[in-house]
């Protein structure tokens, strides 16, 4: 059986539907999205492109594992950076398939996202690379890496919101 070919408004479709995901708070419906070998990876804003999260640090860089923890721990009300929660919105746009090999591809886009809290509103900008593989249960996100367009990240200080 050959493999599908991805298509770029697929993908797109599936980039929204990941970023409303997000918006709405629906966090264990995002976090399903992922495969059981996920990585999450935001590195600093001063790093090269191709920079690792083995020796370098990174904002995160999460597997599976800590990924799930994450979302479990900006679920309660302990979470005091996000309780109450901000309110989001990320935008996805210039969606690029990079290349495609069977069930696998991986995919460029620039994003936006706004956050919302304390009468405050925080503006992230940045680009993201996802690799996503065609599985049974629909499209799943292997890897999702969101590379940061900031010098720094001031005034927002942290990155406790899911880019």
């Amino acid at each position: 059986m050959q493999a599908q070919a991805f298509t770029r408004s697929e993908i797109e479709d599936f980039l929204y539907h990941e970023a409303a995901l997000l918006d709405d708070w629906q966090l264990l419906e995002w976090l399903a999205l992922y495969t059981a070998d996920a990585r999450y990876e935001v590195p600093a804003t001063d790093l090269p492109k191709d920079a690792s999260p083995e020796n370098n640090l990174f904002f995160i860089a999460d597997d599976a594992f800590r990924l799930s923890e994450r979302v479990k721990r900006l679920m309660k009300k302990t979470a005091f950076s996000e309780y109450p929660r901000s309110k989001t919105r990320h935008l996805v746009s210039n969606v690029r398939i990079l290349d495609s090999s069977g069930d696998r591809c991986r995919v460029s886009s620039a994003f936006v996202t706004y956050r919302t809290k304390s009468g405050v509103t925080d503006t992230y900008i940045g680009s993201s690379e996802h690799t996503i593989v065609r599985s049974d249960a629909g499209l799943r996100i292997a890897k999702k890496r969101c590379t940061l367009d900031l010098d720094s990240l001031r005034p927002q200080g942290r990155v406790s919101i899911i880019l």
